[in-house]
């Protein structure tokens, strides 16, 4: 390799710094979920957060538009997208060991604060004001408990296609994600089960059919 090719390949390594932020976030796609399951189909964070996102966005939409809440689309939504991307520097740490006592529990929480603290530093300072926010949820809002019921949701719906697919592997964590979604008495989740959940179980002939 020439000096000159190495000098213009450290000066494009020099120009990423601030600007790391996206390419992170592309790696979401490389981190598994369900890790400690047998899945029929693999499910990776990306797709995760995408599916938590639009639940989110329903959820919303029923506590504001059917309940008669005033809680913040974009912001619901926006906490919704970033709520993993601390996992593409942490990983995806299995539910059974990350909740196993408080000290693991408490320890994995700031964990997660320094892995986004951390990703907010690879923002530009243009950028930071409008995105950092987002990244690390305020978890005494309406917004983020919308978002924790869409998490749960999302990993619900899972276990219904597995379950589908005839892997009886998910069906303790079925039974466990459904009780804690009723436990939180929150009527828009309630909605949702009452009328979106049932779809799930249709063949694509069934839903073609209506």
């Amino acid at each position: 390799m020439t000096a000159c090719k190495k000098t213009t390949e450290t000066k494009e390594k020099k120009n990423v710094r601030g600007y790391e932020f996206y390419a992170y976030l592309d790696r979401m796609k490389f981190i598994r979920r369900w890790q400690l399951m047998r899945s029929t189909r693999e499910e990776n964070i990306m797709e995760h957060s995408q599916s938590v996102a639009v639940l989110a966005h329903a959820l919303v939409t029923v506590h504001n538009e059917v309940f008669g809440g005033h809680a913040d689309v974009l912001k619901t939504v926006l906490y919704a997208m970033y709520h993993e991307i601390s996992e593409v520097m942490t990983g995806d740490l299995p539910t059974p060991i990350k909740y196993y006592n408080r000290s693991i529990s408490g320890a994995y929480k700031e964990l997660e604060k320094s892995a986004c603290e951390k990703m907010a530093e690879m923002l530009p300072e243009p950028l930071k004001e409008g995105i950092s926010p987002y990244l690390l949820a305020d978890e005494s809002c309406a917004e983020y408990r919308l978002v924790k019921a869409a998490d749960k949701l999302s990993a619900y719906i899972k276990c219904l296609e597995e379950l589908r697919s005839g892997n009886s592997e998910f069906s303790r964590a079925k039974h466990t994600i459904e009780e804690e979604l009723h436990a939180r008495n929150m009527p828009e989740v309630e909605y949702f089960f009452e009328h979106f959940i049932p779809a799930f179980s249709l063949t694509l002939d069934e839903l073609e059919g209506f």
